[in-house]
């Protein structure tokens, strides 16, 4: 079994974001007034060569979306801004890994963010995993508020939920297995999302975990702190907590989605809590 590190571009938000400030409600309106953006930060997906078929998990953002125009959604237009070519998208990259669509067997989205689920156009033929609790918060007029555009996704895109068991995964209370050996599991990490979730890969004593958007980088996770966009401070510093005594129990490397360091850790097998830092440029 082999993970693979996929960058598909950049993305630059307001440091507000990566960072809350302030409590509650507050919290989430100071990515709007925040004047500070982030340095490029990449966006990753990752795939995992398992003997039972490829899982991807997330499918990075895809150039096509962003040609069509700016998005008239308030976030989306003033408080992020992406950078990425069409050979970024992870299509192009999973052929140069001699990884075909037919190969990729499942897809496993830790929430519906265009970051996240914007490559979604390359898996038709693969089955696709979203929590069933992020499903029901991208319908209707508020899912298009909280920045659910279903206008980006695929006419074919139709889920299937993902609903967890009472099988505890270290601290974690619920989990579902994703393949036959029990080897990759979907772990639910409320918190970025109310309904986020990430995937945990054990390979022998080591576990890889797919953290999503459980935290913007590991230096967050270790400090306990939540970002700008979590619904609930509570519920959020609970799933780091969590993330924290699973590195504590054993050995760990924490994968983030937007971590600029998250890259050379999976390569170097870093484990959680290890010093390295590593710059990305765009």
């Amino acid at each position: 079994m082999q993970i693979h590190a996929i960058q598909t571009g950049f993305v630059r938000t307001k440091t507000a974001q990566i960072e809350g400030r302030g409590h509650g409600l507050l919290r989430q309106l100071a990515i709007f007034t925040d004047q500070n953006w982030t340095e490029w930060l990449p966006i990753y997906a990752w795939v995992i060569d398992h003997p039972e078929g490829v899982i991807v998990v997330d499918t990075g953002q895809g150039a096509h979306l962003l040609e069509t125009g700016k998005s008239l959604h308030p976030y989306m237009r003033w408080e992020v801004v992406f950078k990425i070519e069409r050979e970024q998208e992870i299509g192009p990259q999973l052929r140069g890994l001699g990884i075909g669509p037919r190969d990729v067997k499942k897809v496993v989205l830790t929430h519906l963010h265009i970051d996240h689920d914007g490559g979604l156009a390359h898996f038709p033929n693969s089955k696709i995993f979203v929590a069933r609790g992020e499903l029901q918060a991208s319908r209707g007029f508020m899912g298009r508020v909280r920045g659910y555009l279903p206008n980006r996704w695929p006419s074919w895109f139709d889920p299937a939920p993902l609903d967890f068991v009472a099988e505890p995964f270290g601290p974690f209370a619920f989990s579902r297995r994703l393949t036959e050996a029990g080897d990759v599991l979907a772990i639910a990490t409320p918190g970025h999302t109310a309904d986020h979730i990430s995937v945990a890969v054990r390979d022998g004593d080591v576990i890889f975990f797919l953290a999503g958007d459980t935290s913007y980088n590991e230096e967050l996770m270790l400090a306990g702190k939540v970002d700008g966009i979590s619904a609930d401070e509570r519920i959020s510093i609970a799933t780091l907590d969590n993330i924290k005594h699973l590195a504590q129990a054993g050995p760990t490397i924490y994968l983030p989605t937007h971590d600029p360091n998250s890259g050379a850790r999976l390569a170097s097998r870093r484990l959680a809590g290890k010093c390295g830092n590593v710059r990305f440029s765009p």
